[in-house]
């Protein structure tokens, strides 16, 4: 009799910043993904076996693995810029993928202001409220990237502590909906990792994400140190999903 293999399904968190080209008076940086790069991209997936997933699946898959695909992917958005529902929402609905966008709640229906002095980085508008909405609404879920896009190591605890709850208790609020997910600023989760996750487990937080990584087993998976690939328009698809890349821990 032939012994059942158990299955232990590859994830992999791509994860994105600007889609489309850069505003009249910008210029172009890694950030930004042309939308016929990003359409290329997302075709790699389809012709490749990545079957993108939504975050309510991937989240269920850390307690129920067979519920995912073998190889998943889940597609992120940071900093909630406008572009992302004007370019890449389309694109996404073209191919039916579903999508999670992070935002820092202090910058909605503003601007990439936490660029200015650390990132060489155009001015770009962030969605408003209503527009995150309709990203809701288009099967893309809106969770926390904290209130003032802020380094975890250069915070206190209870600096800490105003990013994660208020950044929440106000996403909750205005979408009706219970959030799940926090995205580090700059992929920084603080000194003390141990302590940051203590502080977003007590929040009602069940996954925290990193920026740079590879895809990763998901038994293997830290759900508050979630490793992501960054992806941006040079950025080959086909070296960054290679399976022998794939983080495990034991």
């Amino acid at each position: 009799m032939m012994k059942n293999i158990e299955r232990n399904p590859i994830v992999a968190i791509l994860a994105y910043h600007k889609i489309g080209d850069p505003p009249e008076k910008g210029w172009p940086t890694w950030s930004y993904v042309s939308a016929s790069v990003f359409e290329q991209q997302l075709a790699y997936l389809a012709k490749n076996q990545w079957t993108v997933i939504d975050l309510d699946t991937f989240l269920k898959g850390f307690e129920q693995p067979e519920i995912l695909p073998d190889q998943a992917v889940l597609i992120t958005f940071d900093d909630g810029y406008r572009s992302n529902l004007i370019v890449a929402l389309p694109l996404l609905r073209q191919f039916s993928y579903p999508g999670v966008i992070f935002v820092p709640t202090g910058f909605i229906d503003g601007y990439n202001a936490f660029d200015a002095d650390i990132f060489y980085e155009p001015e770009e508008p962030i969605c408003s409220w209503e527009e995150l909405k309709e990203l809701e609404r288009q099967g893309v879920s809106v969770q926390s990237h904290g209130v003032w896009h802020r380094h975890f190591s250069t915070l206190s605890v209870a600096e800490q502590v105003v990013e994660v709850v208020q950044s929440k208790a106000e996403i909750e609020a205005r979408l009706n909906k219970t959030l799940k997910v926090f995205s580090f600023p700059y992929g920084d989760d603080g000194l003390n990792s141990s302590q940051t996750e203590e502080l977003l487990a007590e929040a009602g937080y069940r996954a925290a994400c990193l920026y740079n990584g590879t895809s990763f087993e998901v038994k293997s998976a830290l759900p508050y140190r979630l490793e992501r690939i960054p992806i941006g328009p040079d950025t080959d698809m086909s070296l960054v999903l290679k399976l022998d890349n794939c983080s495990t821990r034991g």
